[in-house]
């Protein structure tokens, strides 16, 4: 079986499993009892802590472990906006093109009376600036947009998006989930007040992430208790806190890698367009993930290439996990401005450690004789 569909979940790494198996049969206990078991555990909790704090380049004490990435973009948006006290400053904006639950939570809050603004993109699913500058003003709380989208994999300017924020006072609050492990991070040199990420995005445990929270950045806590110095309640997750820790730690030249997996991708959709006519790949010239892949093959439904890669023994998606199997277009794809047909029709490839010359060889024979007579049929019903 070969997998293109990191960007959705990776591979448990082995090292990652030998690590919360070590915790879950020799530390064990409550990491906030008082008796010589949970100081164990609580030294443990401080180890990994420490790890995240080094491979993210933050202070142990600017991480925040919650139950993954969905919760980390709630409790920092929910929570960044709700320490705000100035008098005025209410509004929150946020890019056309987050992910699927963080809109869902912005339609919640438009719900209740709090007012969002949505950032549009180009064509190529670049984040329009020129908008962003006209719609971030002194009334905003909040600026929250994600590194990487996690379809296109279009690099959005966050540099640049923090420098808007911050000048207009307000807080700046990026979802990188789909950015660690897969290009360069340093929450120091990037410059926001928080950080979301994602475990499972990296070799590591489901069910477990972070929001990195620059110190001395107030923070309404979403959920009461003493962990986590009183910023999310609730027994910590040792084992896959130890995992998320292992599996950071064990990420090596992650630009080596990149660069690596750019070569794969480049010679995929070199070969997919030679080979047919009328592959799309989207955001192909925009600055993107190396590892993603967002295309389609003329109008072909989706799930009609996804079963000819399945019969091919090659998992991939329509899109974000979390989003795909509906009968919907891609939301990134409709603000990109994808007629419905083409929207309908995208595949994502995502590429990661486990991918080799070879799947790119294998799929690049036997992909383009299944789908050219699909081709042809829907070209000749098109005229």
């Amino acid at each position: 079986m070969i997998y293109l569909d990191h960007n959705a979940t990776t591979p448990t790494a082995p090292g990652v499993v030998q690590a919360m198996l070590s915790v879950m049969t020799d530390v064990w206990a409550n990491a906030s009892s008082q008796h010589a078991l949970g100081q164990q555990a609580r030294r443990a909790l401080a180890a990994a802590r420490a790890t995240v704090a080094r491979v993210l380049s933050c202070k142990p004490s600017e991480v925040i472990f919650t139950s993954g990435a969905t919760e980390a973009n709630h409790l920092a948006v929910l929570g960044l906006h709700a320490a705000v006290t100035e008098p005025g400053r209410r509004r929150i904006v946020l890019s056309a093109v987050e992910h699927a639950a963080h809109l869902a939570l912005a339609r919640a809050l438009i719900g209740l009376g709090v007012p969002v603004d949505f950032i549009g993109v180009h064509a190529d699913g670049t984040l329009d600036l020129d908008s962003a500058a006209r719609l971030i003003g002194p009334d905003v709380a909040l600026v929250s947009l994600m590194a990487a989208n996690n379809e296109t994999g279009v690099l959005m300017p966050v540099e640049a998006m923090r420098a808007l924020a911050h000048d207009a006072g307000a807080r700046m609050h990026v979802d990188a989930t789909q950015v660690v492990g897969k290009a360069p991070f340093d929450f120091a040199r990037l410059g926001v007040d928080a950080v979301s990420l994602s475990a499972h995005k990296v070799r590591g445990p489901k069910g477990i992430g972070a929001l990195l929270l620059r110190q001395g950045t107030a923070l309404q806590p979403q959920t009461q208790g003493s962990q986590e110095r009183r910023r999310r309640g609730g027994t910590e997750n040792l084992p896959a806190i130890a995992g998320f820790a292992a599996a950071l730690d064990a990420l090596g030249d992650v630009a080596a890698k990149a660069a690596h997996t750019a070569k794969l991708r480049d010679a995929l959709e070199r070969g997919l367009c030679d080979a047919l006519p009328g592959v799309q790949v989207f955001s192909a010239a925009a600055p993107r993930l190396a590892c993603t892949s967002y295309l389609r093959f003329g109008v072909l439904p989706a799930e009609v290439v996804l079963h000819r890669l399945e019969q091919m023994g090659v998992c991939a998606s329509s899109g974000s996990a979390c989003a795909s199997g509906g009968s919907e277009p891609s939301h990134v794809l409709a603000a990109m401005g994808v007629p419905r047909d083409e929207a309908l029709a995208a595949v994502r490839l995502s590429l990661g450690e486990s991918t080799t010359a070879h799947d790119i060889d294998y799929l690049l024979a036997a992909l383009p004789p299944l789908l050219a007579p699909l081709l042809a049929s829907d070209a000749v019903r098109a005229a």
